[in-house]
């Protein structure tokens, strides 16, 4: 996909921006005024957003990312207290925590990530995250559960010990600290995540769509395979990939040596 495309999605006032840039869709929170907090509109305009990702076959990754150099400081809580639910149906918090897309999802982290915002990331599979962003789950600091994924995902993701000071203590870590410990994938310069993520979303947007969302349900569903289903469940979702248009296609590209033309089918 070439050029730009740009709207609004969830309510009247623009709290979600979105735009699609060469086959990537950028999805901003645009509530800069609140620390980007996510309302009901938030949840309800990112999972509007990410089911055009999954539909589109123009579009190949989504990259999310909070306007006015902050990513997201959690949910709403003037909004959850006057009955403004920040939950979206099975997506959960946010309309992405408990139902990611089935392509994949960048993180661009300027400023803080903290609380829901942290967990928005966790939703995420990759991070690109400014010098000075900063990542922490206070929730206990409050007298609350990080219950939209932290306390679950963390302690899978970076060592037992250290998710549980993060969890215990609400203290929040920084960028290079979180790449340090595999939360983040990439640091840019303040200012520059944005950047950085679509630079790594056009890495994977120049792949095969169909061997992409394969590789990324695999790694994800493995965890929960046995020894006994783990080829089997395997080769079910990648034979269909193997027998695919875009199968030929890229070894067709690869001995042509010219970039290869994805149909994803």
């Amino acid at each position: 996909m070439s050029g730009t495309v740009s709207g609004t999605v969830g309510s009247t006032g623009g709290e979600v921006l979105v735009e699609a840039r060469d086959g990537v869709q950028v999805i901003t929170i645009n509530r800069p005024e609140a620390r980007n907090a996510v309302n009901g509109a938030v949840a309800r305009g990112v999972s509007e957003a990410l089911t055009e990702l999954d539909e589109s076959d123009a579009l190949r990754v989504g990259v999310l990312t909070g306007a006015g150099g902050t990513f997201c400081a959690g949910m709403d809580l003037k909004g959850f207290l006057s009955g403004d639910l920040p939950f979206v149906d099975d997506r959960g918090f946010g309309g992405i925590t408990q139902r990611p897309p089935r392509k994949p999802v960048i993180a661009a982290v300027e400023g803080y990530a903290v609380a829901g915002g942290f967990e928005l990331t966790l939703a995420c599979d990759l991070v690109v995250a400014a010098a000075g962003a900063r990542f922490g789950v206070p929730e206990v600091k409050r007298g609350l559960v990080a219950a939209a994924g932290a306390a679950m995902l963390l302690p899978r993701r970076i060592p037992p010990a250290v998710a549980l000071e993060m969890l215990l203590t609400g203290d929040p870590i920084t960028a290079d600290r979180a790449a340090a410990l595999g939360l983040v994938n990439r640091v840019t310069d303040d200012g520059a995540a944005l950047g950085g993520a679509l630079e790594l979303a056009a890495a994977i947007a120049a792949n095969g769509p169909l061997a992409v969302a394969v590789t990324k349900q695999i790694a994800y569903d493995a965890e929960g395979w046995s020894l006994e289903e783990r080829w089997r469940r395997q080769e079910e979702l990648v034979l269909p990939v193997f027998g695919s248009e875009d199968a030929q296609e890229g070894a067709k590209a690869f001995a042509e040596k010219r970039p290869p033309e994805w149909k994803g089918r």
